[in-house]
């Protein structure tokens, strides 16, 4: 799915095989916590498209089919005889029993959920130095009857005599259950042990050895040209802006597009603190006119967003026409823009969208349809992604290698269209001033009750069209009601509300209400997602 370089970090990777499972890109994030570098592969690649990328070890995941199915996935004996080590997860397990000449059937003790497994081979590969009952988790209907012969079997459960097997002459793994989520207590232990004891692969995949790697590649991708940056603020933008300047320098100049729907102290944030941090070459577009006037008397929020989304567009074409010419107010030498021109532009692409994307090559043209905001029609520019191979968790840590303040590389996920789609109704100023006032308050206290790790997000909504009776200072007000919506995610695919501590609700709350004078009620989201999305537009 993905075209990344074999060269590098990138020597050897860790395959992991995509058998339409709902984990493999977290079977792939485990992996990398193992310091291994690993990358997510379709199961409809052939066995000679995998072997030709000299893998360092292959793991198989799981699946919803039956290995006997007619529409089953398959896998190709080639690839267990290749001399790889391969680990087999659930339907993976499976697919490498029947391969190998075992049997799986279906025998109607089919598991579901956390099961206690007894570990038959205690200094086994998998399992040294792991207690012989553990808590893993299952997820079939299927069973392992017979094994394939000359394989030790290595754990079983209530439902599956067969629950892991080991192969250490041909150095060929598996187990039923699936190790990689957090609920297999010792999961982690038994990918590592088998990354680190069956594969013999060393842990190299570091955020400074990352670093490095990337500088590098920038370096000889954009050679003395000059390269320009769309920065919001988040951790992706500003981790790839940071990469981007460690090696090319003021080659690099940023675009800060100030669209007046930020949260208090973000635009400070990048103006001030990333500057100073990174030194990097920043041109701010101050652009709140142009997008208050252009929301002015809309409420329908799927207009909200296109409106929203064409502003930025149009804000960013013209940024960009001023630092091609040389007039941007950039601290490069005018005269310097037509020596050398913009060639190149950053894009924050994470490892995720690649997978699900399909996959691409590791740089594109891009034109005005792009999705980072669009460019003229006359103009090209080649993409310089350095975080394409990345999980959210390490540009995280990269940046924090880098240099990029905390409070940029620890910032909650935030919407493009900012707080113009936490307004419900029309977005005014007046609107936005009293929404970042209660925003304000929850990231404070949030933050002074050490719960910002615990929490993926925790968007405040404004109900700017909803009045609620209350009474404050003896008088009866006729105020907005404000909503906390804190919740817990690993992805965002799915989330569910956070169970934030009551005195911490109760201070926000009276925070809120006393400090803030359109608001007299403060309320709490406990919707879990699905059904609800995390944002309310």
């Amino acid at each position: 799915m993905t075209d990344s370089p074999a060269e590098g970090l990138h020597e050897n990777p860790v395959l992991v095989v995509d058998y339409g499972a709902q984990y493999a890109q977290l079977i792939a994030r485990r992996v990398r916590e193992a310091k291994v570098y690993s990358e997510v592969v379709p199961h409809s690649m052939s066995a000679d498209e995998m072997l030709a990328r000299k893998p360092g070890a292959i793991i198989l995941s799981g699946g919803p089919s039956s290995v006997y199915a007619d529409e089953a996935p398959g896998l190709d004996p080639a690839l267990l005889d290749a001399g790889i080590p391969v680990f087999g997860m659930c339907y993976g397990f499976q697919a490498m029993v029947q391969a190998l000449g075992g049997t799986v059937a279906r025998t109607g003790l089919g598991e579901y959920g956390s099961t206690q497994a007894q570990i038959l081979g205690a200094e086994s590969t998998l399992f040294r130095g792991q207690p012989t009952t553990q808590s893993v988790w299952m997820s079939h209907g299927d069973s392992v009857t017979v094994p394939p012969e000359g394989v030790q079997v290595t754990a079983q459960t209530a439902g599956a005599p067969v629950a892991a097997f080991e192969d250490d002459e041909r150095r060929l793994y598996g187990v039923q259950w699936h190790p990689e989520v957090m609920h297999s207590t010792f999961g982690q232990r038994v990918l590592t042990n088998f990354l680190q004891q069956g594969a013999r692969l060393a842990g190299e995949w570091t955020p400074s050895s990352i670093v490095a790697e990337q500088v590098a590649k920038i370096r000889e991708q954009v050679g003395d040209e000059r390269v320009i940056c769309g920065l919001s603020g988040g951790v992706d933008s500003s981790v790839a802006a940071a990469l981007v300047q460690k090696a090319v320098g003021d080659q690099l100049t940023c675009v800060f597009v100030d669209h007046g729907l930020l949260r208090a102290g973000e635009a400070e944030q990048v103006e001030k603190d990333f500057v100073e941090a990174t030194g990097v070459d920043l041109v701010v577009v101050d652009a709140e006119k142009q997008f208050l006037d252009a929301l002015d008397g809309v409420s329908d929020p799927e207009t909200k967003r296109k409106i929203i989304g064409r502003e930025f567009i149009r804000a960013f074409e013209q940024a960009a026409r001023d630092v091609v010419a040389g007039t941007a107010g950039s601290k490069n030498d005018p005269a310097d823009a037509e020596q050398h021109p913009v060639k190149h532009l950053v894009q924050g692409t994470l490892y995720p969208d690649v997978v699900e994307s399909g996959g691409g090559s590791g740089t594109a043209n891009i034109k005005s349809h792009h999705n980072v905001g669009g460019l003229p029609e006359d103009l090209q520019f080649t993409l310089v992604e350095p975080l394409r191979d990345l999980f959210k968790d390490e540009v995280r840590q990269v940046g924090l290698e880098l240099g990029v303040p905390e409070a940029i590389v620890w910032r909650q996920p935030f919407p493009g269209p900012g707080l113009g789609i936490r307004i419900i109704g029309e977005v005014t100023k007046e609107r936005l001033e009293t929404l970042r006032a209660a925003d304000a308050i929850a990231r404070e206290e949030l933050t002074e009750a050490g719960l910002d790790r615990d929490i993926w997000q925790c968007p405040v909504v404004l109900l700017a069209d909803v009045r609620s009776v209350g009474v404050q200072g003896d008088g009866r007000t006729y105020g907005h009601p404000i909503v906390l919506r804190p919740v817990s995610s690993e992805d965002a695919m799915t989330a569910d509300w956070s169970r934030v501590p009551y005195d911490v609700l109760s201070k926000i709350s009276t925070r809120i209400t006393n400090e803030v004078r359109e608001v007299n009620r403060v309320v709490l989201d406990v919707t879990s997602k699905p059904p609800g999305t995390i944002e309310w537009e």
